[in-house]
């Protein structure tokens, strides 16, 4: 008899908490919150992590201090069912549920970045993590809410750039400097915000110079990363509401490691820079019936230069203007919604040699709505939004696509503790630029890729059910889901090659396929005091098979993690130790490599050296990769050139003030 895979017993393990309290305490209706309530900035109602009906994970606080990263992606893989794309130390986005690129909406304090890193796998995310408040992941299809971009969830970073709300000290902020051995890099964080009777003002700034990181067997060569990015904002309040303005800066030169270089033929860096200005206000109760107008306004003004040595090789140029309007209302305390307007446009070309992507202006406008009502032991959730793009491109076509999306969730208290979830989504995507309109060697994946100029519009009809546990000593989650997509885009390999300049590069077309998602997710939570010693040990598991209909494997999909971790803290110290373990990926797409699996080992200890009234300060030591393992992520498009960083520790000082 062959034994039960580590996954199962988890799944088991967990899914036996829940049974436990699903069986006790029967009698409540109304469910007891008895976690800490941390609001989901980018839900327009206003909802707390447990008030949310769709699966969200929000981290904030000392949780996020030891988990931020130099990228977006590296920094939420802890998160069950979300990976990361790495193309490098300098470039990881976000993976849900193992739909990337323009499936996943990264969003800045609720307004998309309006960077490129959806054209490609080597382009970063212009979003520094270290300066975040909080980043919330919402998986599923959110484009109820966001638009056609975000069929797969979102990532939404919060930094308070823009104050909504008056300060509750009049100077308040925190810095921070680390020294990170495995790159011989040094971070420096500097964040400021102060106010007074109706006004308020912020001034932040990161300086990052990371030199080649150390891998299992040696240097990843080209892996340096030199960041440079700040901002000030200023907002002013009233009994009217609030209004304010930011103005940001990002400055990012990073190596490719994929093209390295050598003595002849020099490595591949990339530099990029945006200016964005954001504003936004809200008004109270300006008629009656409505409870806050939010009007939210971007624009971002973006370009990157690819560089060859010192010679310059494809350049990209985006301008984006994005406007959002919402409203919400309450008609009493069991039914709140919101309804809103979003709308965008965004003009984007390449110049270079290697520019395989024709130059574009894309725009587009939705509207939405979204109703919540609860009665007794039930919430429940109904939506439904209505998008029109245009696409247009030098020497082809306009294309134009009108996108329908429909929303039912419910959530049903089954005793004090324990909730029940089902969530039914319609959900519907335009293809982007890059799907319709490449043609040539893109050179960060050392290919050659050509679009299709007729894709059709992408669908996807997705089922969830989930339970969830909250009690004082323990949190208990596991779901289960599946996505049946119409038309699904993807980048397939051909089998064919051809010659560039002496060098046989592969042919990848996109394509579209029927296909199906199916996944899974579980996670235990259980915290532990014994006098004056507190620690907690979590447990989790995710999994997601993604195959063609007509039979077959799509691409660059997550393998199967399963993990633990154990947090403690005595007086002022604090730490913990994490390992997670990856599974071989061997469903493969046609022509795609197979990975091994591999095993990571993660800790942190932190000291307090001072926590008064005035300040807060604290030395930190972080380790990753602690067995300087050879890992190679299923989800990157480099992974058998580039491997994950190998042994690495990091330590410094942070103060809070």
């Amino acid at each position: 008899m062959s034994r039960p895979c580590p996954q199962t017993l988890l799944v088991l393990a967990i899914s036996m908490a829940l049974s436990a309290e699903v069986l006790a305490d029967p009698q409540s209706t109304e469910p007891e919150k008895t976690l800490d309530k941390v609001i989901v900035k980018a839900d327009p109602l206003g909802n707390d992590v447990e008030g949310l009906v769709q699966p969200a994970t929000v981290i904030t606080g000392a949780d996020l201090d030891t988990k931020k990263s130099n990228t977006l992606g590296e920094t939420v893989t802890s998160i069950p069912g979300v990976t990361s794309s790495y193309f490098g130390p300098g470039v990881g986005r976000p993976v849900i549920r193992g739909q990337d690129g323009a499936r996943v909406a990264i969003l800045a304090n609720g307004m998309a970045s309006d960077d490129v890193s959806n054209v490609s796998q080597d382009h970063a995310v212009s979003i520094e993590p270290f300066l975040a408040d909080q980043i919330e992941v919402i998986k599923g299809p959110t484009n109820l809410l966001y638009g056609s971009g975000a069929i797969g969830g979102i990532v939404n970073a919060a930094d308070g750039r823009i104050a909504t709300a008056p300060l509750d000290a009049g100077l308040n902020g925190r810095a921070e400097s680390r020294h990170d051995n495995g790159s011989n890099g040094f971070t420096q964080l500097l964040r400021t915000d102060m106010g007074g009777d109706g006004y308020a003002l912020h001034a932040d700034g990161v300086y990052r110079d990371n030199e080649d990181v150390s891998g299992p067997n040696g240097d990843i060569a080209n892996s340096a990363v030199q960041t440079q990015t700040g901002a000030i904002g200023a907002s002013l309040f009233g009994d009217w509401g609030y209004a304010g303005a930011s103005l940001s800066r990002y400055l990012n030169e990073y190596g490719n490691p994929a093209e390295p270089g050598d003595a002849i033929d020099p490595g591949v860096t990339l530099n990029m820079q945006q200016t964005r200005f954001e504003s936004k206000a809200g008004i109270n109760n300006p008629i009656n019936g409505i409870e806050i107008v939010k009007l939210g306004y971007a624009y971002t003004d973006y370009q990157h230069t690819e560089f060859e040595g010192s010679d310059v090789g494809t350049q990209f140029f985006s301008e984006g203007h994005q406007f959002r309007a919402e409203g919400v209302h309450s008609s009493n305390e069991s039914h709140k919604g919101a309804f809103g307007i979003q709308a965008q446009k965004k003009s984007f070309e390449a110049i270079g040699a290697e520019a395989f992507i024709p130059s574009t202006s894309s725009q587009g406008a939705g509207l939405f709505i979204v109703e919540q009502f609860t009665k007794g032991r039930m919430k429940s959730e109904i939506g439904a939004r209505i998008d029109r793009n245009q696409s247009e491109a030098d020497g082809f076509n306009s294309r134009s696509f009108s996108l329908y999306s429909l929303s039912a969730a419910g959530r049903y208290a089954l005793s004090d503790r324990v909730d029940f979830t089902l969530n039914l989504d319609h959900a519907e995507r335009s293809p982007v630029e890059e799907e319709l309109y490449s043609d040539g060697v893109h050179a960060a994946t050392a290919a050659y890729e050509i679009g299709d100029p007729d894709l059709a519009k992408e669908q996807a009809n997705q089922i969830e059910i989930g339970l969830h546990v909250h009690d004082e000593r323990y949190e208990a989650k596991i779901s289960m889901y599946r996505s049946r997509f119409k038309d699904y885009i993807y980048l397939s390999d051909t089998g064919l090659e051809v010659d560039d300049d002496g060098e046989l590069l592969p042919v990848r077309q996109w394509r579209q396929d029927d296909s199906t998602f199916t996944g899974y997710e579980a996670e235990l939570i259980y915290k532990i005091s014994a006098n004056s010693f507190d620690h907690q040990l979590r447990l989790f598991v995710d999994g997601v098979r993604a195959e063609i209909d007509g039979g077959g494997n799509l691409p660059r999909i997550p393998a199967s993690r399963y993990g633990a971790g154990w947090d403690w803290q005595s007086g002022k110290w604090q730490g913990g130790i994490g390992v997670v373990r990856s599974d071989a990926q061997n469903d493969t797409a046609d022509y795609e490599t197979p990975t091994d699996g591999y095993t990571l080992v993660n800790a942190n200890i932190n000291y307090i050296l001072h926590d008064g009234d005035d300040a807060s300060w604290e030395l930190f030591l972080q380790g990753s990769n602690l067995g300087n393992r050879e890992a190679r992520s299923a989800t990157s498009a480099i992974k058998d050139l580039v491997p994950l960083p190998g042994r690495a520790t990091s330590a410094g000082i942070r103060v809070y003030f």
